[in-house]
C-alpha cells in the first residue's frame, strides 16, 4: 500500500537527513576507490594511497585540510572476507579510524587506542564470525559490508617527511586469507556502480542511489523504525526503487519532502558551534541523525572528541563574523597554565572563507603550535599569537605570526588527545582578540 502524500513528504524528510551521511560518504568512496579517472583514486580497494607531504593553497580536494597529520586513505569491501591491517611500531602520534558507510566509527587503531607496538588487526563485516587467528591484537566489527579509512599520522615538518613515508608505507592490508596463506573464497560479485552525479542530493534520485547503497547495509536493530519507514517508500536496499512507479502527488511530496529536509540541514549546521559530540562510534552517536548529517557536511570524517578535539573562532571579541584580515589585526592570548592541554600536540590553523582552504602567504606557514620551531614564550609563561596579514617588525611577535588574508578568515584548533579539561568544559578556548 503506497502511502499518502503527508506520509510521503515527512518519511522523505526524515529518510533525507539519515541517508545524507552515505551519499556524501559515497561521493568521496566513488573517487578513490572506484572512478580510476579521478584525481583522488586510490587504486581499488583493498589498498593505501599515503600523502607523505606538507598540504598547500595548490591543495583543494580536501577542505579544511591539515598539516598535522597527512592522511593515508583506503577502502575495503569485507562481503568476501575480512581484511587484516599490519601495522609497524610508531614513535610519534598516529590513529587509523574505520568508519562505515555511513560514517559512524567500527573502530581505532593508533597511539591513543592501540599504542605504539606494531602489530595486526582485523576488520570483519556483519555477520563474520570465524575464527580469529593466533596474533591478531583486536578486532573491529563493521555494521557495514564497504568501510572506509582516513588515517593521520603526525609530521613535524619537511624535514620529517621522509621517516613519515618510511611509517605509512609499512601500513600494510591483506585480506585474511592471504594473512593466513589459505584458500581465498569465493570473490563478491562486482556491483555495477552508480556514477556520482552531485544533483542526486536535491533531487528524487537520491533515495534511488541510497537503494543502492543499503544492499551493503544490513538493517540494524536500532534503525528497524528508519528502515521500516523507508521500504514503505520502497527503499529496501533491493536496488529496485524506481522512481516513475510514484503517483504524481507522492513524488512531488517526496520532493517537497527533500526540500524540507536540506532546510532543516541548513538551519542545523548554522546553530552548530562546537564539534565535540558530532563524531564517534554508532553507540556514542545514537539516534541523532540530524547531527550525523551535520558531521558530514560541515567535517566529513572528523575524530571523535576523545581522539582529536576540534574548536575555533568564527567571529572575533568586537563581533566580526567572521573576522577578516582587512579590518584588524587580531591575537589569541593564552594566559600562563592555560595553553591547549593535550596528550600528543595542538595547533591553530587557518582558512579563507568561503571555501574553507589554506592561503597563501610569504613565509608559507598555515598553522602554529606548540610544535612551531622558534615560537616565543611570554615571560610569564602564557603564549600570545598574532594573526594578521602583514609582517609585524617585532621580532617575537613575527615568531609567533600566523599571516592572515586580506579578507574572511576562520581558525581551526585541533586538540590530539584532548585532557579531560577540554572534554568536560572545563578548559576554555580565549576570545580572539582585536589588536588594533
Amino acid at each position: 500500500m503506497q502511502l499518502t502524500p503527508e506520509e510521503a513528504r515527512r518519511t522523505a524528510a526524515d529518510a533525507w537527513i539519515w541517508g545524507y551521511p552515505l551519499l556524501d560518504n559515497y561521493r568521496t568512496m566513488y573517487r578513490q576507490a572506484i572512478d580510476p579517472e579521478a584525481a583522488g583514486y586510490v587504486g581499488g580497494f583493498g589498498r593505501f594511497r599515503h600523502y607523505a607531504k606538507l598540504l598547500t593553497p595548490a591543495d583543494t580536494d580536501v577542505v579544511t585540510p591539515n598539516n598535522d597529520t597527512p592522511y593515508s586513505v583506503a577502502w575495503l569491501d569485507l562481503r568476501a572476507e575480512p581484511f587484516v591491517l599490519s601495522v609497524p611500531a610508531v614513535d610519534r602520534y598516529y590513529v587509523l579510524p574505520f568508519h562505515d558507510l555511513d560514517t559512524a566509527y567500527a573502530g581505532f587503531v593508533g597511539a591513543r587506542t592501540t599504542g605504539p607496538a606494531a602489530g595486526d588487526h582485523l576488520i570483519a563485516g556483519p555477520g563474520w564470525n570465524g575464527p580469529v587467528p593466533e596474533g591478531v591484537a583486536s578486532v573491529l566489527r563493521a555494521d557495514t559490508f564497504l568501510v572506509g579509512v582516513m588515517g593521520r599520522t603526525y609530521l613535524s615538518g619537511p624535514e620529517d617527511v621522509p621517516a613519515l613515508r618510511a611509517i605509512q608505507e609499512r601500513y600494510e592490508l591483506r585480506p585474511l586469507s592471504t594473512y593466513t596463506d589459505t584458500a581465498a573464497p569465493h570473490p563478491a560479485d562486482e556491483p555495477v556502480w552508480p556514477v556520482w552525479r552531485e544533483e542526486y542530493l536535491g533531487t528524487i534520485e537520491f533515495f534511488t542511489l541510497l537503494d543502492f547503497l543499503l544492499r551493503f547495509f544490513p538493517v540494524l536493530e536500532e534503525e528497524r523504525g528508519v528502515r521500516d519507514r523507508l521500504a514503505a517508500l520502497g527503499v529496501s536496499g533491493t536496488g529496485e526503487f524506481e522512481p516513475a512507479s510514484l503517483s504524481p502527488d507522492v513524488r512531488a511530496a517526496v520532493e517537497q519532502g527533500i526540500a524540507d529536509a536540506r532546510a532543516r540541514l541548513e538551519k542545523a549546521v548554522a546553530a552548530t558551534t562546537l564539534s565535540t559530540d558530532l563524531f564517534g562510534t554508532r553507540a556514542e552517536l545514537g539516534d541523532d541523525y540530524i547531527g550525523r548529517a551535520v558531521a558530514a557536511e560541515v567535517g566529513l570524517y572528523g575524530l571523535p572528541a576523545a581522539e582529536a578535539w576540534y574548536g575555533g573562532w568564527s567571529a572575533d571579541e568586537q563581533g566580526d563574523h567572521p573576522p577578516n584580515g582587512a579590518a584588524h589585526d587580531h591575537v589569541v592570548r593564552f594566559p600562563p597554565g592555560q595553553l591547549p592541554p593535550a596528550r600528543f600536540f595542538w595547533s591553530v590553523t587557518l582558512y579563507g572563507l568561503p571555501d574553507r582552504l589554506l592561503v597563501a602567504n610569504e613565509i608559507d606557514r598555515y598553522s602554529i603550535g606548540d610544535r612551531t620551531p622558534g615560537l616565543v614564550y611570554d615571560d610569564d609563561g602564557g603564549l600570545t599569537l598574532y594573526v594578521r596579514k602583514d609582517r609585524p617588525t617585532d621580532p617575537k611577535q613575527a615568531a609567533n605570526w600566523l599571516p592572515a588574508p586580506e579578507g574572511p578568515f576562520n581558525l581551526v584548533v585541533r586538540l590530539y588527545g584532548p585532557d579531560p579539561s577540554v572534554l568536560d568544559g572545563a578548559w576554555r578556548l580565549p576570545p580572539l582578540g582585536v589588536a588594533d
